[in-house]
């Protein structure tokens, strides 16, 4: 048995409550990993409230958490690469929220000594997700990406990820989170009305794609109207918006793209640049209280439960 954090329940954050879980032994391609930190995303509160049950229904008890930095338990047949004992992170298919949870060995890198575990949980979710849309839409050098929501944790690894690639990024969010985009090499652009006219002063020459990380407001229409195509936007956040104006909404990624991911991350990280701010660290028992945190919205960076 494993002690981990679930919800017998849609509902609010107060449905969180410790179980013990029965892990089976790591199937085919499996690994046990010995949990020392989780990531905490969006999805796994929307999962939890039950907004996405017409999407990704759940079984309950469901433990949430995708994303975890830990030390391999064991590992199942066809696994190499992998021993026990070993530091690793990545992705999870759920799970995460837990002492012990089961990965794909696919989707698991070992974890350098100088990468600490709690920014290695907060990777794995944030950085696919920010390889996956730059690779979505074919972004390339020169190009201008407008990023609403750049300062989140998805936003802070996409800046860094386009201007590893030479592409020159408009990001928009709050006053106080200027001064952090600047840093990122980003040009920062407040919300709200004449929201188009100050991104059109910060990007003159135009702007060739756009992500919505938000969901908010009328992102969609104005990305739409300012790249001159709805299929040079993408966005993580509002599938009912993606459907009316034709623009992809991008869930989910395969192995490959986690790994690439990993590797552009790892590579920052050896060159000394990667910014991956930890908004809040908190032990898993405060699982409910990182929820409400992330439910407020507007975080810089991301939060993480220690196990």
């Amino acid at each position: 048995m494993t002690k981990a954090i679930a919800f017998p329940e849609y509902g609010s954050a107060d449905v969180l409550r410790p179980i013990d879980v029965e892990l089976p032994a790591p199937g085919p391609g499996q690994v046990l990993v010995e949990v020392g930190a989780a990531g905490v995303n969006p999805l796994d509160r929307k999962l939890r409230a039950g907004e996405l049950a017409g999407v990704f229904p759940v079984t309950f008890p469901s433990v949430p958490g995708y994303e975890v930095a830990g030390t391999v338990a064991a590992v199942g047949p066809e696994v190499t690469g992998f021993a026990v004992g070993d530091e690793v992170f990545g992705a999870v298919t759920g799970g995460g929220y837990a002492e012990r949870a089961l990965a794909s060995a696919a989707r698991l890198t070992h974890r350098p000594a100088s990468l600490d575990r709690e920014l290695a949980a907060a990777i794995p979710v944030a950085a696919e997700t920010a390889e996956r849309i730059l690779d979505t839409l074919g972004a390339r050098a020169g190009q201008t990406l407008l990023v609403h929501g750049a300062a989140g944790g998805v936003g802070t690894l996409l800046l860094q990820f386009a201007r590893a690639r030479g592409i020159t990024v408009v990001g928009t969010a709050s006053e106080a989170n200027h001064a952090y985009l600047r840093e990122l090499g980003a040009v920062p652009v407040a919300y709200g009305e004449g929201l188009a006219e100050r991104i059109r002063a910060a990007a003159p020459g135009g702007v060739d794609l756009a992500v919505d990380a938000t969901g908010q407001g009328d992102v969609l229409r104005l990305s739409i109207e300012l790249t001159g195509g709805a299929d040079r936007v993408v966005t993580i956040a509002d599938a009912v918006g993606a459907e009316r104006y034709g623009v992809r909404f991008s869930a989910g990624g395969d192995d490959a793209s986690q790994q690439r991911a990993h590797a552009a991350a790892l590579a920052l990280h050896e060159a000394g640049t990667l910014v991956l701010p930890l908004h809040r660290v908190l032990p898993l028992a405060d699982a409910a209280e990182a929820h409400r945190l992330s439910e407020q919205g507007h975080l810089r960076g991301k939060i993480v439960l220690t196990v």
